[in-house]
């Protein structure tokens, strides 16, 4: 089992930069990558950014490349997202998930582990 916190959302306006962060526990020997998704209100869950466990690739949705980076931390269990240029169609319910399976990691259904979710809400 893997466990996942989020942490980091909150209020934002257009512009700002938030970092959020995701604290992995559990048998995180098994995990292949971590990615975020979001899900804005009424809409499916949607890719944001992934990462390999190990650190030596990315891979990033279309509507962030070039805003939003993601790394682990210091190679602790913890991946982060930071958000640059905040825009309001960036608000949404931020995931991170851990898949165990080699894939291309941007797929929820690739990921087998889910956190409850941190809020961003940004205003024009």
């Amino acid at each position: 089992q893997v466990q996942l916190v989020e942490s980091g959302g909150g209020l934002a306006q257009a512009g700002d930069s938030l970092r959020l962060s995701c604290a992995v526990s559990g048998r995180t020997d098994n995990i292949y990558a971590v990615g975020w998704f979001r899900q804005p209100p009424g809409e499916e869950r949607e890719f944001v950014a992934s990462t390999g466990w190990s650190g030596n690739w990315n891979n990033f949705g279309d509507d962030v490349k070039g805003r939003f980076t993601i790394s682990r931390h210091n190679g602790k269990n913890m991946v982060l997202l930071q958000m640059n240029g905040l825009k309001p169609e960036d608000t949404a319910l931020y995931y991170c998930a851990a898949a165990i399976r080699p894939g291309i990691a941007v797929s929820p259904g690739e990921y087998n582990y889910w956190g409850q979710g941190t809020q961003v809400t940004v205003s024009s």
